[in-house]
């Protein structure tokens, strides 16, 4: 797993937080995306645009492997990056 989150970043992967907005507020990676799990449909072309990787992230992996496993049936290079610590502490500060 973090092997990959690893090589994830160093493609340039945008990190994408799917938690609420309180659970945001509370604290997130720096430069990561927001957009909460729910939107994640309503958004997607947004996300293809960005034409990059991804690692979804959440508090515990479950919402972020959703997001994961939705964006890649819509065409998606993701990876579920689990709670949002778990891939902070791979970026460079």
């Amino acid at each position: 797993m973090s092997l990959d989150i690893k090589e994830y970043l160093e493609n340039d992967a945008v990190i994408l937080d799917v938690r609420t907005q309180e659970e945001w507020n509370e604290g997130h990676i720096e430069n990561a995306k927001h957009i909460v799990l729910n939107l994640i449909p309503l958004k997607i072309e947004e996300i293809k645009a960005w034409d990059k990787p991804v690692i979804a992230v959440c508090r515990s992996g479950g919402r972020s492997g959703q997001a994961a496993q939705f964006l890649k049936q819509n065409g998606v290079d993701v990876i579920n990056g689990g709670p949002w610590q778990n891939v902070d502490q791979y970026i460079e500060k």
